[in-house]
């Protein structure tokens, strides 16, 4: 398989169950596409639409907004509150600063993405590989082809049919839709992260964490459509509990490990960052993939344990 083929991949796909869960948290995976992003938000959905939290304290104000970072092009979630929020910061924070960057990321394919000495054909079973080449069968490969891979760039390999199976588009996602909006007001825009560390979290996983993830992907390959509905759904009508237990809980139970990389390490880390810029001074929105604002390890939650109150926006 050819690497600019594999880069690619990884830059426009994302994976199911425990995967789906962790790529639907790392914009990188999927930061490119043919499609521009458009610079509105969709229409408005029905309900009260995604959730907004607000950090405030005397001379800043903070908002906390969580994306999907792919989604049907149809998919309404544009709402009065977050317009505003959004019309209102001196500054923007995305989980990256620049989607367009991949600075990084190929050298890292190429060091931790194949491994010959350790084919797949060595991990799966014959159940499995057989699973493996149905589903590679769809992107114009096979199971032979992929054999050399990590477990990890596997799974990403499959995502691309399954996302463009069931009609989501990263364009459209939440991110892309606001770093265009944000690009095009020329304030800065600023990132917790970079493209190849958010790769870099999950080709560091251990071989057992990886395996987790490709073998949901097999076993769920086909259920896409359906698993990205209910996620949706949750995340547009703001049903944060309802997000914890289809991203957060379902990764937990499925692999400990890819959870405390993907979710809880993370939150601390930006939980730090996000202390440090309340200790200055204005007004920031901060947009990150709806999962880390979830459940007990959530964003807000690590941010209370450092003394820092979030306040869901209601009206």
């Amino acid at each position: 398989m050819r690497f600019d083929r594999l880069t690619a991949c990884v830059r426009s796909t994302l994976t199911v169950g425990a995967a789906l869960s962790a790529l639907l948290m790392a914009p990188s995976a999927m930061a490119q596409s043919s499609v521009a992003a458009p610079v509105a938000v969709t229409a408005a959905p029905e309900g009260s639409g995604p959730a907004l939290w607000v950090i405030k304290d005397a001379d800043s104000t903070l908002y906390l907004f969580g994306t999907v970072h792919v989604l049907k092009p149809e998919t309404p979630w544009g709402t009065a509150r977050v317009d505003q929020a959004f019309a209102s910061a001196d500054e923007y924070w995305f989980e990256i600063a620049d989607l367009a960057n991949q600075d990084g990321v190929m050298p890292l394919i190429q060091a931790k993405g194949v491994s010959p000495d350790r084919p797949l054909s060595s991990l799966l079973t014959a159940e499995e590989m057989a699973d493996l080449d149905a589903a590679a069968r769809t992107v114009g490969a096979t199971a032979a082809q992929l054999d050399p891979l990590r477990p990890w760039l596997a799974s990403l390999q499959l995502a691309l049919a399954s996302i463009a199976k069931a009609g989501y588009v990263p364009a459209n996602g939440g991110d892309q839709v606001l770093h265009a909006r944000a690009a095009a007001t020329g304030k800065p825009i600023k990132g917790f992260e970079t493209a190849s560390q958010q790769i870099g979290f999950i080709a560091d996983m251990s071989e057992d964490a990886q395996l987790a993830m490709l073998r949901s992907g097999l076993k769920e390959f086909d259920q896409a459509d359906a698993m990205l509905g209910r996620m949706v759904t949750a995340w547009s009508t703001g049903d944060v509990d309802g997000l914890d237990v289809l991203i957060g809980q379902e990764m937990k139970s499925e692999s400990p490990e890819m959870y405390a990389v993907m979710l809880t390490n993370r939150n601390e880390t930006w939980a730090d960052q996000i202390q440090t810029l309340l200790a200055g001074s204005g007004t920031a929105f901060i947009s990150v993939g709806a999962g880390h604002l979830a459940g007990a390890d959530s964003l807000q939650s690590k941010l209370a344990q450092r003394g820092i109150t979030t306040t869901r926006i209601t009206d």
